[in-house]
């Protein structure tokens, strides 16, 4: 079999996990959640597209596409079902993914993601926003800044995702932000609120608690993935 497009670490056992990092990071962003996961799951820390260790190719660089790069990275591995958490960027992806693929996802946690660019604090989005323009004008003689113009582009343009479409995911869902997030506390509210099957979580912290404040971070995750209650199946 081919090796997958896109770069992964794996480790443990177990049902699968795979860990979706934010925009302009890898898979290594996970340093803190791959241990304590893998005791109980098979864990897979992905590379997004141009990101990390995967390649960039020639397809759009876009929500949507990198849904169907996870689409082929489970085919590839016959992965049929699996837990997903996505962190930021990744979890936009992991949203994305399982409205077009439902019967792929066992459980979600969503990590300080948004619907759309609205979602994110104005005093964060300007900064980006700015970025976004000076890259976008420099990258017509410069690679690098030309690849900046576009890893900001996603937080400019994307995601693209009607609050409404989020009531048909019955899909048992963890929403975990930190308590002074960069995404609006409306916006997540919306978001875990249009979920039939969504619960929230705030832990104190910014926008990295699964980095700052892994432990908390970890159990609260753990703690949903073991949930067996009716309302979660």
């Amino acid at each position: 079999m081919a090796e997958p497009f896109l770069h992964y670490t794996r480790q443990g056992g177990g049902p699968p996990l795979l860990l979706l990092h934010g925009n302009g990071e890898d898979g290594s962003y996970f340093v803190h959640q791959m241990d304590a996961f893998s005791l109980h799951y098979t864990v897979y820390a992905i590379d997004t597209r141009g990101h990390g260790r995967s390649p960039r190719g020639d397809a759009p660089f876009t929500m949507e596409q990198f849904a169907k790069d996870l689409l082929a990275f489970m085919d590839e591995e016959a992965i049929q079902k699996a837990n997903i958490l996505g962190f930021s960027d990744g979890g936009n992806i992991a949203l994305t993914f399982a409205l077009a693929h439902p019967e792929r996802v066992d459980r979600l946690i969503l990590n300080g993601a948004n619907l759309d660019p609205s979602g994110v604090k104005l005093h964060i989005q300007i900064p980006i926003v700015l970025g976004y323009a000076a890259a976008s004008l420099f990258g017509r003689m410069s690679p690098k800044a030309k690849h900046n113009a576009e890893i900001l582009g996603l937080m400019v343009k994307e995601p693209h995702i009607p609050a409404q479409a989020l009531e048909t995911l019955y899909i048992p869902t963890l929403v975990i932000v930190g308590t002074r997030d960069m995404i609006r506390d409306a916006h997540t509210l919306l978001i875990a609120g249009s979920l039939p099957l969504g619960r929230l979580e705030m832990i104190v912290g910014d926008h990295f608690i699964a980095a700052k404040s892994p432990d908390e971070f970890n159990e609260a995750v753990a703690a949903f993935l073991a949930d067996t209650r009716s309302d979660c199946i």
